[in-house]
């Protein structure tokens, strides 16, 4: 489905989120801490939702994330919210609804690094990738829908990446999870369309130094290939603004999308 309407030229930044109730699964750490903060920035209400509620190999927790946001004048619910459990999403969903009054964006972030070839990957590691960046998406997904309903619309996006289109770059569980995502994404859009529901995906244009890239085994990234994390919040802020009436069906690139 191509997008309706034309892309605004303003920069993402300046336009308001105010009244808004965001849900960022993935928040306590790189893209996902990121896009929280720049949502709540434009005036959002934002749960910081992840499995992180205690620090542990890698930085960020859900408080943490939540505290900056509310150090910077924002508004933040830190909620633990495991993707891979239909019952920890539904409770975390809960929680924000029962603080914030409601959902209307949905930022489906949580997700898992695994590059290694497929001769050399073990089935657990298959199966997580699974697990959390496509089962995840749509748990997450299908439990927030109700609630952007009910509010008249709004806006649901899932990260994805470029590696999707990269297939000269061999195969792996990653790029395989994120292909399954967007295809997820983009029949969404059309069944949402009359809910009056955006569905989208955003991808880096480039890589995000995040600490689970680091974590995880990617590989070395030439300083040309680097993009700044905050290309994606700005362009996830755009996207939020959208219903089924403007940018909707589509898979963008942060950096395509804001100036």
């Amino acid at each position: 489905m191509a997008h309706c309407g034309s892309l605004p030229n303003e920069p993402a930044v300046s336009r308001s989120l105010s009244g808004k109730v965001a849900f960022v699964a993935g928040a306590s750490r790189g893209i996902g801490a990121t896009v929280a903060a720049s949502l709540a920035a434009a005036g959002a209400a934002v749960a910081v939702a992840a499995r992180s509620e205690e620090r542990g190999k890698l930085p960020g927790t859900i408080g943490s994330v939540a505290d900056g946001i509310i150090a910077a004048g924002g508004r933040a619910l830190p909620v633990a919210c495991d993707v891979t459990s239909e019952g920890s999403i539904n409770a975390a969903v809960e929680a924000t609804v029962g603080t914030f009054g409601g959902i209307d964006i949905l930022v489906a972030n949580a997700g898992v690094l695994w590059l290694g070839p497929i001769e050399s990957t073990p089935l657990k590691r298959w199966q997580l990738c699974l697990d959390v960046n496509l089962t995840g998406v749509f748990l997450v997904t299908k439990a927030v829908i109700p609630h952007v309903r009910a509010r008249g619309g709004g806006s649901l996006m899932a990260v994805t990446t470029t590696g999707v289109g990269m297939v000269d770059q061999g195969a792996n569980a990653y790029w395989v999870s994120k292909a399954a995502t967007e295809r997820l994404y983009l029949g969404l859009a059309t069944d949402l369309q009359p809910d009056n529901i955006a569905v989208n995906c955003l991808s880096p244009s480039r890589v995000v130094l995040t600490e689970g890239w680091q974590a995880g085994g990617g590989f070395d990234i030439p300083p040309e290939m680097v993009e700044p994390r905050e290309a994606m919040g700005n362009a996830a802020v755009l996207l939020a603004q959208q219903d089924a009436t403007g940018i909707t069906g589509t898979v963008q690139r942060s950096e395509e999308l804001t100036p």
